[in-house]
C-alpha cells in the first residue's frame, strides 16, 4: 500500500498515470473534481456544503476539500491513495499533511511528471479525440489512418478540446508555475520527492514510478 501525489503542469500525463496505478496496484485516484461533483449528489452533510456553495457560484475551500478527502480515506484504505489536483498551494500541502497525520496514514512518495514546456504546447495543442469512443490522436505523432474517421470505431465526430489552444494553455502553465510549482521545493526539503521524465513513453513513464513506490 502507498500513498502518492503525482506533480507536473497540465497535459504532462498524471491521469494517464494514475488510472495506471489504480489498475495495477488497486489504489484510488482521488480527483479533487470527481469528488466535488459525487458529493453535490450524495446527500450527505458534507454533500449539502459543496451543493450549497456551488449553487452560489462560490469556490469550493480547503476546508470541505480536505473533508472529502477524510471521508474517502475513512471509507477504503485499498492499495493506497493517488492525490490528483490536490494539493495544488503550500497552505493546502499543510493542510493534508495534518489529516494523514490525524488519520494515522503517510505520503510514500511525491513524483514530479518534468516535462519541457515547448515539447508540452506541441503534445497538447496537436491532439484530438473521437467523440463516439474517446480513442486519442495527435496530429505529427498519431493521426488517424483515413483524414477525418476514427480508427477504431470509424466516427468522423473528432473533437479538439476548446482549452487545448497554445494560448490558453500557455495560461493553464503560468497559473501551474504560480500557484503549485513551489510545491516541489516544499516536498524536495521534505525528502520526498522523486522527478520522473514526463516526456517519455508511456510505459516508461509508469516503470519509472513504480521503481519510485517499490523503493519507498
Amino acid at each position: 500500500m502507498a500513498n502518492v501525489i503525482l506533480l507536473g503542469p497540465p497535459g504532462a500525463g498524471k491521469g494517464t498515470q494514475a488510472k495506471r496505478l489504480v489498475d495495477g496496484r488497486d489504489m484510488i485516484q482521488l480527483s479533487t473534481g470527481d469528488m466535488l461533483r459525487e458529493a453535490k449528489t450524495s446527500g450527505t452533510e458534507m454533500g449539502r456544503k459543496v451543493a450549497d456553495v456551488m449553487a452560489r457560484g462560490e469556490l469550493v475551500t480547503d476546508e470541505i476539500v480536505i473533508g472529502l478527502i477524510e471521508e474517502k480515506i475513512a471509507q477504503n484504505t485499498a492499495g493506497g491513495f493517488i492525490f490528483d489536483g490536490f494539493p495544488r498551494t503550500l497552505k493546502q500541502a499543510d493542510a493534508l499533511a495534518e489529516l494523514l497525520v490525524r488519520t494515522g496514514q503517510r505520503l510514500d512518495a511525491v513524483v514530479e511528471m518534468q516535462v519541457d514546456d515547448a515539447v508540452l504546447v506541441a503534445r497538447i495543442t496537436g491532439r484530438y479525440t473521437c467523440g463516439n469512443c474517446a480513442a486519442v490522436y495527435h496530429d505529427t505523432t498519431r493521426p488517424t489512418m483515413v483524414e477525418g474517421t476514427c480508427d477504431v470505431c470509424g466516427s468522423h465526430d473528432l473533437r479538439r478540446r476548446a482549452d487545448d489552444t497554445e494560448e490558453a494553455l500557455k495560461t493553464r502553465l503560468m497559473e501551474y508555475y504560480k500557484k503549485t510549482s513551489p510545491l516541489i521545493g516544499y516536498y524536495y526539503a521534505k525528502g520526498q520527492l522523486s522527478a520522473v521524465d514526463g516526456l517519455a513513453p508511456v510505459e516508461a513513464v509508469a516503470d519509472a514510478i513504480a521503481k519510485v513506490l517499490d523503493k519507498r
